[in-house]
């Protein structure tokens, strides 16, 4: 527990008091946002807000993570780093995309197949990682079993462990592609994605020290009153970091924006979350959990769906924030409201997962 709350507590302070440093620096270097000429035009007053925020997102959580397991003097779990390596290897893929968006002034960055080659690689060395390094009680990080709460009856290795291997990569790198892009999408207002992803990340502190509290202690007591997590604390652990150094950044990030996360963030953010699910045994409940997520996305689908059968749209624009702007909202109303709605998600998640325990 004590983990827990120094790893929060030193990213929380070094996102805070690093954002300002860095965006001195970025303006120094003039590394600027772009912004799409088919968007809400009061975005245009945003152009040159300096990008690439979600650098010091990444550095303030490995920061706070590494220095709270040192000063409790635990050993790095497996768990932890593979989380951090998902984060820190895609947020590098965002941090390219920015990059080139920034040096050659258009709102397209990486070509998509180098973006999409960029987040498989590092999606499937972290799934293939993560059903090694078995515990003593033979438990490895990740399952080839689909999980809601936790682990359910089906099994991808129906049809044998290597055809199971392969299809648990593919379904561990679509649910990295879609919170990427999920998160990715929702971070296009002042401090949107940042807020939202805060209270999701809370959620997994939570989930992760109640699982810790009741992780089957060997493989003959595992049941429906037990986690069958093999790090759960040290997922904990992680997910205080990311919440703190969300904290942290938030308070530049906040309308008005002096910074926004870019790419480099929503990428790593999203990846951390897909990579938290796998791994807590939480794969279909993070859908309800990331619901805010879900529903922008969602509208991206069926606006893109819809006028290409129709050629009519559904929203004024798409994701859905953006309809709600040019309806005549408040950026900082929407961002608020739609804070609310993810804290809702947020509580009917946890709720769902705390009356399955009470239930068994």
């Amino acid at each position: 527990m004590k983990a827990v709350l120094l790893a929060g507590a030193i990213s929380l302070v070094v996102s805070l008091l690093g954002t300002p440093v860095f965006i001195r620096f970025l303006v120094h270097r003039q590394y600027g946002q772009f912004i799409r000429q088919d968007g809400p035009t009061g975005h245009f007053t945003k152009r040159g807000t300096p990008t690439m925020g979600g650098v010091v997102i990444i550095l303030a959580t490995l920061i706070g993570w590494s220095a709270a397991v040192a000063a409790t003097g635990q050993l790095p779990n497996v768990s932890a780093v593979l989380v951090l390596f998902l984060m820190t290897g895609l947020g590098v893929v965002g941090f390219l995309d920015d990059f080139v968006k920034i040096s050659r002034q258009r709102s397209l960055g990486l070509r998509a197949r180098w973006k999409i080659a960029g987040q498989g690689l590092v999606g499937v060395i972290f799934a293939v990682l993560a059903l090694q390094f078995p515990n003593r009680n033979f438990r490895t990080p990740a399952s080839t079993r689909i999980s809601f709460i936790r682990d359910t009856g089906l099994d991808l290795r129906f049809a044998g462990a290597t055809i199971g291997l392969i299809l648990f990569v593919l379904w561990a790198n679509f649910l990295i592609t879609a919170w990427s892009n999920a998160v990715n999408l929702t971070d296009g207002l002042d401090g949107l994605a940042t807020g939202a992803s805060l209270l999701v990340f809370g959620s997994y502190v939570i989930i992760g020290i109640w699982q810790f509290n009741q992780r089957c202690q060997s493989v003959l007591t595992a049941g429906p009153s037990c986690y069958e997590v093999r790090d759960p604390i040290g997922l904990a652990v992680v997910a205080a970091a990311i919440t703190g150094a969300c904290f942290g950044f938030l308070w530049w990030n906040a309308s008005p924006a002096k910074i926004f996360m870019g790419d480099t963030g929503a990428l790593a953010l999203g990846g951390a979350l897909a990579g938290l699910s796998i791994l807590s045994r939480t794969e279909i409940l993070a859908a309800i959990i990331g619901g805010l997520f879900v529903i922008v996305v969602l509208s991206d689908v069926i606006q893109i769906g819809f006028f290409k059968l129709t050629r009519r749209r559904v929203f004024k624009m798409a994701p859905l924030h953006h309809h709600f702007e040019l309806s005549g909202w408040g950026e900082v109303t929407i961002v608020i409201r739609f804070w609310i709605i993810a804290g809702l998600f947020v509580a009917l998640g946890v709720g769902i997962f705390y009356a399955e325990w009470v239930a068994s």
